[in-house]
């Protein structure tokens, strides 16, 4: 699986760029790289972002945690 781009350098430069706090770039950073999330999350149970649950969230992070277990970081989405 290719590494998905959680935050596009143009992205980046424009979080750079605007008239924020560093921590509220840290979290224009964050908002927009969740957002990328959870459109693969929502694409890999093939439902929309808007009617994904907390708990749906959950279980996609520990069967992505349990496939970078059992098959290493390479497989897994999130790569750390």
């Amino acid at each position: 699986m290719n590494q998905p781009n959680f935050l596009t350098p143009e992205e980046s430069l424009d979080v750079d760029a605007a008239l924020l706090s560093s921590p509220e770039k840290f979290l224009a950073r964050l908002t927009i790289s969740s957002q990328r999330l959870l459109g693969i999350i929502a694409q890999d149970l093939d439902c929309p972002v808007e009617s994904l649950s907390h708990k749906q969230i959950i279980q996609w992070f520990e069967k992505d945690a349990k496939t970078r277990q059992e098959k290493g970081p390479e497989a897994a989405v999130l790569k750390w």
